[in-house]
């Protein structure tokens, strides 16, 4: 049975992006009777940068609720928060054991980070093995990442390959599977680069939480161009690119029919066909979010994930141990 795993850290709310790019994806997955997928709130990660405490205790809250209300069936998909799991951090010390520093320190993302911020944490430099422990403690296939996660993975792989010669067969090694469809939701100010939950100029981006004026408001908002013509072109106008991107995701029509349907029409009528398609989406969705938020059946999706993973966590760790010459 194929694994897939999936975590979002809760460093800003969930965007269109997010939506588009992760989570719709995972919901076609579920469908798949032949799979098996794990999906949890990645709160671990957060901390490498200070987080506010209450304000990250509510939104890993909101994220599972969002997961929910966005469509993931939660018996289909083992739900579950990455910091619950007392396993995962003494996993990731045995495989930081197995790990070279010139490896973490090759990483694309902290080599960035580390030059923006020279107090960094120790925590970004060993993020790539934690996120190594979260992909091979439930033995996941694949991982499906943006363009900028590749890179873990491919870590992920190499420690896993390690370990398995060392101490013998342990590990699956597990591939990544680049998100192509969220790589093209880009912000909206911006629209060179993609929509980041982590952004701080919110103006740019669509939260998966924002009401449907602002959303509406931002839409009308989005950079574009000089010309009056409305077709893709991601070279020269990025800007009506990217939304009629969002257009197609969220209408189901092709570019070409877009680009017909809105041939003779202005800049400013596409926008409001744009800001009708999205709320058309994410109305209801948050209808049902706002149902769920403070239910305690989400408290027993909760429980049920991390029962079932502490389980398989104790059992890999357990097996590491033993491997590794840790029992009395």
């Amino acid at each position: 049975m194929p694994t897939f795993l999936t975590g979002l850290k809760p460093t800003g709310d969930l965007t269109l992006g997010n939506y588009i790019g992760a989570i719709t994806p995972l919901i076609e997955r579920q469908n798949n009777d032949d799979n098996k997928i794990f999906l949890f709130v990645a709160d671990l990660h957060a901390l490498t940068i200070y987080q506010d405490p209450k304000e990250l205790r509510k939104r890993i809250r909101n994220f599972i609720a969002m997961y929910i209300a966005c469509g993931i069936d939660p018996g289909k998909v083992t739900i579950y928060i990455q910091s619950e799991n007392e396993y995962i951090p003494a996993i990731t010390w045995l495989l930081e054991c197995t790990t070279q520093y010139g490896e973490a320190s090759r990483m694309i993302q902290f080599k960035e980070k580390s030059l923006q911020n020279k107090n960094f944490s120790v925590g970004l430099l060993t993020y790539p093995v934690l996120m190594t422990t979260d992909i091979l403690f439930c033995d996941a296939h694949f991982v499906p990442v943006g363009i900028d996660q590749k890179q873990h993975v491919e870590l992920a792989r190499i420690i896993a390959h390690r370990f398995n010669t060392k101490y013998g067969k342990t590990f699956i090694l597990p591939e990544a599977i680049i998100n192509e469809t969220g790589m093209k939701i880009t912000d909206l100010k911006e629209p060179t680069k993609k929509m980041s939950k982590s952004d701080i100029n919110p103006t740019g981006v669509i939260s998966l939480f924002d009401d449907m004026n602002t959303i509406r408001k931002k839409i009308s908002k989005a950079a574009t161009d000089s010309d009056s013509k409305i077709k893709y072109d991601l070279k020269n106008k990025p800007g009506i690119s990217n939304l009629i991107n969002i257009a197609v995701f969220m209408s189901g029509k092709k570019i070409d029919e877009i680009e017909n349907l809105f041939a003779n029409k202005s800049y400013a009528e596409f926008k409001n066909f744009v800001a009708d398609q999205v709320v058309n989406k994410l109305e209801p969705i948050q209808k049902k979010y706002y149902q769920l938020l403070n239910n305690q059946e989400l408290d027993k999706i909760l429980d049920k994930g991390i029962f079932e993973t502490k389980q398989i966590a104790k059992t890999k760790f357990e097996l590491m141990k033993q491997k590794m010459g840790l029992e009395r």
